[in-house]
C-alpha cells in the first residue's frame, strides 16, 4: 500500500456545512461561531447535519467514513453526488466544484463519474439480473446488445456466472448485493460510493463481500467512499478512516495511526473493545532501523498482523524479529514492544495516572 500523501486528491471536501430546518442560512453564522447541535435544536429548531467538514479523498483509496447513528456519515456521502444540497462549502471532483454544476452536468456526473451501492440493494424487481447490472449503460442509451457482454463480465467477476436471466427475488441477499456491485462496476465510473453496503447481510456473507471488495480493489484501484458503523469492517477496508460524531470529524487518518494515537476520549471508547492483535500491523509497532540486532528470532513482514507474530513466537516475550518490506530490512520488532501495544489506550492511560499518583 502506497502512502495516501503521495496520491492525488480525487475528491476535496472543503468547509462543508449542512443544516436542516426552515431557514438554514439564518443560523449558519451561529454554527460557525460554535453553537452545538443540541443548542441549535433547542434555540432555533434546526438540526445540524454537518459541521465544517474538511476531508481529502485520495485517488485509488478506500476512504471509510464511520460513526454511530446520527453522526452525519450518510448525510456526508450524499453530498458527494449532490443528492443533498449543502448549506455552505465545496465538494470538488478533480478540481471541479460539483455545487456549481447545472442539472445536465449533475446528471452526467451521477451516470458516468460516480456509481452508488446502497444498503438495501435498490435493484429493479421487474428487470433481470443482467438488465440490473447494465442499468447505468442502459440509462446512457447503450442498447442491450452492446452492454450485455460488459454486464456479464462483471457478473462473472462477482461470482454470479450464469444467473443473468434470473430476477432479483430469486437471489439471496448476498447475491443481490453482488448484483449491486456488478452494476457499479459496469458503469465504469472512477468513483464508487457505498452507503452501509454490507450492513444488511449476515456476518459470514458480509465477510465474503468485504473480501470481494478488497480483491476487486487490488486490481481496479477505484476511488471508493464507504460508509460504515462497524469498526472492524472499517479497519479491514480503510486506507483512510474518517470518524464522525454529531456532524463533525473527530479524527481522520491512516487507521493504524488512529488506533495507536487516538486524539479524543470518544475515539478511545470507540476502539476499546477491538482485538488489537488482529488489526494492528507490525509497521505500527516496529522500531525503524537497518541495524541487525543480536539473537534474531526470524524475519517478519512489515504488514503482518501482531496476531501472526504472536503465533510465530509461541508466546516467547524475549524474542526480537527483523522486519522486512519487499525483501529489505526496514526495522526490528521486540516482543516486549508488541505486548505493550496490545494494552488498550484507556487502560494504558489509567496505568500512567496510577503510577504518577
Amino acid at each position: 500500500m502506497s502512502s495516501s500523501s503521495e496520491k492525488q486528491t480525487k475528491i476535496a471536501i472543503r468547509n462543508l456545512y449542512k443544516i436542516f430546518g426552515a431557514d438554514p442560512e439564518s443560523v449558519l453564522e451561529d454554527v460557525k461561531a460554535g453553537m452545538s447541535k443540541d443548542d441549535l435544536m433547542e434555540q432555533h429548531r434546526h438540526v445540524l447535519g454537518l459541521n465544517n467538514i474538511n476531508v481529502d479523498i485520495k485517488q485509488g483509496d478506500i476512504t471509510v467514513m464511520m460513526g454511530l447513528s446520527g453522526s452525519g456519515k450518510s448525510t456526508l456521502i450524499r453530498h458527494l453526488n449532490r443528492l443533498i444540497e449543502p448549506t455552505a462549502g465545496e465538494v470538488e471532483l478533480d478540481g471541479v466544484n460539483i455545487v456549481d454544476l447545472n442539472e445536465k452536468e449533475l446528471r452526467r456526473l451521477r451516470r458516468e463519474e460516480m456509481s452508488m451501492v446502497f444498503q438495501h440493494f435498490a435493484l429493479l424487481p421487474h428487470r433481470t439480473v443482467l438488465e440490473n447490472a447494465g442499468m447505468a449503460l442502459d440509462v446512457r442509451g447503450v442498447p442491450k446488445s452492446e452492454f450485455e457482454s460488459e454486464a456479464n463480465k462483471w457478473l462473472d467477476r462477482v461470482g454470479l456466472q450464469g444467473l443473468g436471466e434470473q430476477y432479483p427475488h430469486q437471489l439471496s441477499g448476498g447475491m443481490q448485493q453482488r448484483v449491486g456491485i456488478a452494476r457499479a462496476l459496469t458503469s465504469n465510473s472512477p468513483v464508487m460510493l457505498m452507503d452501509e453496503a454490507f450492513s444488511a447481510l449476515d456476518p459470514l456473507i458480509r465477510t465474503d463481500m468485504q473480501d470481494l471488495l478488497l480483491d476487486l480493489q487490488e486490481e481496479l484501484k477505484k476511488t471508493v467512499v464507504f460508509i460504515s458503523h462497524d469498526l472492524d469492517e472499517a479497519l479491514k477496508l480503510a486506507d483512510h478512516l474518517v470518524i464522525l460524531k454529531d456532524g463533525y470529524v473527530v479524527q481522520q487518518g491512516e487507521p493504524q495511526e488512529i488506533l495507536m494515537r487516538p486524539n479524543d476520549p470518544y475515539i478511545v471508547d470507540f476502539i476499546s473493545d477491538i482485538n488489537r492483535a488482529r488489526v494492528l500491523r507490525v509497521r505500527s509497532v516496529m522500531e525503524k532501523t537497518q541495524d541487525i540486532p543480536e539473537n534474531v528470532a526470524g524475519e517478519i513482514d512489515y504488514d503482518d498482523t501482531l496476531e501472526s507474530v504472536i503465533a510465530l513466537s509461541a508466546g516467547e516475550t524475549g524474542l526480537t524479529f527483523v522486519v522486512t518490506r519487499h525483501g529489505a530490512q526496514v526495522g526490528v520488532l521486540k516482543m516486549t514492544d508488541l505486548v505493550k501495544a496490545l494494552v488498550p489506550t484507556a487502560a494504558a492511560q489509567d496505568g500512567m495516572r496510577s503510577s504518577a499518583a
